[in-house]
């Protein structure tokens, strides 16, 4: 076999190799987690990070809307006075979490 067809060979396989732990490590990523949400009064919901949405939670004092997109979730037009809880940006990994004082939230990423 000639030495080009060989190092075609090679690169090939490495690239499904690289391919394939890609796309392993994405859907790990995307499909393997929720957010889970406490809320208000000891209210809690699970929310999948494999939809994309937006979620309104009325918590007694403010409604928090939530927004999920390619597998993160963030705090989106708080109506709190001082909107710190937007500045935690998105959440994606395992233990990530953001809180809302005013509104009484904490959004954190979980393992499903």
């Amino acid at each position: 076999m000639k030495a080009w067809v060989k190092n075609l060979i090679f690169v090939l396989v490495i690239l499904l190799v690289a391919g394939g732990i890609w796309l392993w490590q994405e859907a790990n990523r995307r499909y393997g987690k929720v957010a889970v949400v406490l809320y208000g009064d000891n209210q809690q919901v699970e929310l999948s990070l494999a939809e994309d949405g937006v979620y309104d939670l009325d918590t007694g004092t403010y409604t928090v809307h939530l927004q999920v997109e390619d597998g993160k979730i963030r705090f989106i037009d708080s109506p709190c006075p001082d909107h710190l809880c937007e500045d935690f940006g998105w959440l994606e990994k395992s233990g990530d979490y953001a809180v809302c004082m005013p509104a009484s939230t904490l959004c954190r990423i979980e393992d499903s």
